[in-house]
């Protein structure tokens, strides 16, 4: 894929020595696509993604086929993948989607929770405390069964239609999620308008609060090229689980400034290049988010899946 022994391994003190990656490319990226991905491609897809290492793939959502028509075979899929041997968590907006995922199996799912009034009535159509309630009882029954619950926390670096977004608000939302019974949040920054220090403080702050380091995750679009450095200080905070997507596929559907999320072989780049393990083969990840460009019909955004499969040509 390249020239031997690059990236030159260059560890930096007081880094994890383990990052787990959540793979969210086949939820998170495709459900932002103009038109559905065949079933067939979503669940190849998600076990050449296991191939190449990853371990934590999110695999579909539970939600109502008018919300996000483009992961409407949820029911179809999840059967197609649910022998690979990977944790495969779901997103279940309500009791209803959670009845469904249980149904088929699933032992890991996730709420989608907002930071602020707008991004909650926009994309739940309720307010911030109204969407919340909603959560709780399904929260309480999935850990009822014993099923694994993340919760992502959304807006909690800038939201485009409020702006900046005060710190103790997205601690009171995070606590909340705690409280009802999440095993881990992700915090989001959907829009992409973080700067590492924004992060720091952030992490801090909800130290102080009493959410530990270790049940945190962090979610960085790119939108304004800052997703890598806003990843480091969180490793640097200890931080050791980090949300992104091969390719780079991937937006929000209700924030029409996001563009895509974190590329995953942007991410293990830069990690491998520090000595942090990840137990991903790069070149299977390259080569797998290339077979998905093709079916997409357009070249991935992800530089070092540009500068990589450049090579191969």
């Amino acid at each position: 894929m390249t020239a031997e022994g690059l990236p030159m391994t260059v560890p930096a003190q007081d880094l994890p020595a383990r990052v787990r990656i959540h793979e969210v490319g086949a939820r998170d990226g495709l459900q932002n696509e103009k038109s559905a991905v065949p079933t067939e491609v979503k669940a190849e897809f998600i076990r050449r993604l296991a191939d190449a290492g990853l371990t934590t793939i999110e695999a579909t959502s539970f939600v109502h086929p008018e919300w996000v028509p483009q992961l409407a075979d949820a029911e179809d899929l999840f059967p197609q993948v649910a022998d690979v041997p990977v944790a495969l968590p779901v997103l279940v907006p309500n009791q209803r989607g959670l009845d469904r995922a249980l149904a088929l199996g699933a032992r890991r799912v996730a709420v989608f929770a907002s930071t602020t009034e707008s991004f909650a009535k926009a994309n739940l159509n309720r307010t911030l405390d109204e969407s919340l309630a909603v959560f709780e009882p399904v929260v309480r029954r999935a850990k009822d069964e014993g099923v694994h619950v993340r919760g992502y926390v959304s807006m909690c670096f800038g939201d485009p239609w409020e702006g900046a977004v005060p710190l103790h608000q997205v601690v009171r939302v995070c606590r909340s999620l705690r409280d009802m019974g999440c095993d881990e949040l992700s915090l989001g920054d959907t829009i992409g308008v973080a700067t590492p220090g924004h992060v720091l403080e952030l992490l801090a702050l909800l130290n102080e609060e009493g959410v530990p380091t270790n049940v945190l995750g962090v979610h960085f679009h790119d939108t304004y090229g800052q997703a890598l450095a806003n990843t480091y200080a969180a490793l640097e905070h200890g931080v050791t689980t980090v949300d992104a997507s091969a390719g780079g596929l991937g937006g929000c559907p209700y924030a029409k400034s996001a563009t895509g999320n974190l590329a995953t072989e942007d991410l293990v780049w830069m990690l491998h290049g520090l000595g942090i393990d990840t137990g991903v083969d790069l070149g299977r990840l390259v080569a797998t988010s290339v077979w998905m460009a093709e079916q997409l019909g357009r070249p991935s955004p992800s530089r070092t899946v540009r500068a990589l499969s450049h090579k191969d040509q």
